[in-house]
């Protein structure tokens, strides 16, 4: 492992939140938290109750027509906001203001994305899981909007061990965002030891590492090559 000289690292860094910035944010970390989610989901519904879970996949069939037609929007909400109230500290619940937050996502609105998730920040469901995907979805919504303190605050409340890669790297981001290399080499680096131990996906983790200057050897990936050059544009 080898590190870049400063003006390297700066280059560098420049060069990745120009060309990953708002994908890292909207994009290509959203949909992996999202597509985790699911699968969480998919996993825990069986036990669930069928009425609200029939609620929650209703509203997952209305939502694709919603996008395009503000009335219906309305009723969506109304309709999570009311499985919400029945029952606030259910699954359902979370899932439902989850869904709410990627149709906001899908429009940029990362205000609204949070505003959807704060409405089940505090449910007492008895799953760790989901809540963690809460926290880490309603981190990086704050992260969208520049609220980089909360958005740290938010992550570190995230102590389910499965999630501990995930929220060293959405830390990682954070400190990207902020401009802090050397918390984000720790952070980062940390997320990637995790990674390794556990042998999971990491190229996209290697990309940041090289971005704040940590080059990393994996016999498992090819290295890809960073574009440094910054468009003076």
């Amino acid at each position: 492992m080898s590190a870049l000289s400063e003006e390297e690292q700066l280059d560098s860094l420049k060069s990745f939140t120009k060309k990953y910035g708002s994908a890292m944010i909207s994009g290509v970390l959203i949909a992996l938290i999202a597509f985790f989610g699911w699968q969480w989901w998919q996993k825990k519904t069986l036990a669930e109750n069928q009425m609200n879970t029939a609620k929650v996949q209703q509203l997952m069939d209305d939502a694709a027509n919603a996008e395009s037609n503000p009335n219906e929007f309305n009723d969506l909400v109304a309709t999570a906001d009311k499985i919400v109230k029945d029952a606030p500290d259910s699954a359902q619940a979370i899932q439902v203001q989850l869904l709410m937050a990627k149709l906001a996502y899908d429009k940029s609105d990362y205000a609204g994305a949070e505003k959807a998730l704060k409405k089940v920040e505090n449910s007492k469901v008895k799953d760790e899981g989901l809540v963690s995907i809460l926290k880490l979805r309603l981190g990086y919504a704050q992260l969208a909007q520049n609220k980089y303190d909360e958005a740290l605050k938010t992550f570190n409340l995230v102590t389910e061990p499965t999630f501990k890669a995930v929220v060293e790297e959405a830390r990682g981001d954070v400190y990207v965002a902020k401009k802090d290399i050397e918390n984000a080499k720790k952070s980062y680096q940390s997320a990637w030891n995790e990674l390794l131990e556990q042998k999971q996906d990491r190229q996209i983790l290697q990309i940041k590492l090289e971005s704040v200057g940590v080059l990393v050897e994996d016999a498992d990936i090819e290295r890809p090559i960073l574009d440094t050059q910054v468009d003076e544009t």
